[in-house]
């Protein structure tokens, strides 16, 4: 099955970007409706948005390049709990470099209890 999907996004009224994919599938389309299919395609991208982009963005993981694989290994290791402590020390921040911006102006005030 070949899918297409077009994409809008939108703020405030205003159009910013207009794309289109495409996807193949092996599902038998007259086993899967049109909102199942879309539901598979969400839940793919929001593993790559929740986790890889930001593994990518912050801890620029994919710039790395270890000639001993059990580094790379740790790497990674190193980066799901760096975002693992983010997640949990989020107190109302709407984007992890707020979270990274606090702990780099206050790194202290976890432990100490303080408010920022």
């Amino acid at each position: 099955m070949l899918i297409r999907l077009d994409k809008e996004v939108r703020r405030e009224g205003k159009t910013l970007s207009y794309d289109t994919r495409y996807f193949i599938s092996s599902l038998d389309p007259d086993q899967v409706s049109a909102a199942e299919i879309q539901g598979y395609i969400l839940r793919h991208w929001e593993v790559e948005n929740c986790l890889h982009l930001q593994k990518d963005k912050y801890y620029r993981e994919d710039n790395h390049v270890f000639r001993q694989p059990e580094l790379g290994k740790r790497w990674t290791v190193l980066t799901n709990i760096g975002l693992t402590l983010a997640s949990l020390y989020r107190k109302g921040e709407q984007t992890w470099k707020e979270v990274r911006e606090r702990f780099l102006l206050y790194p202290t005030a976890v432990n100490e209890g303080r408010k920022t």
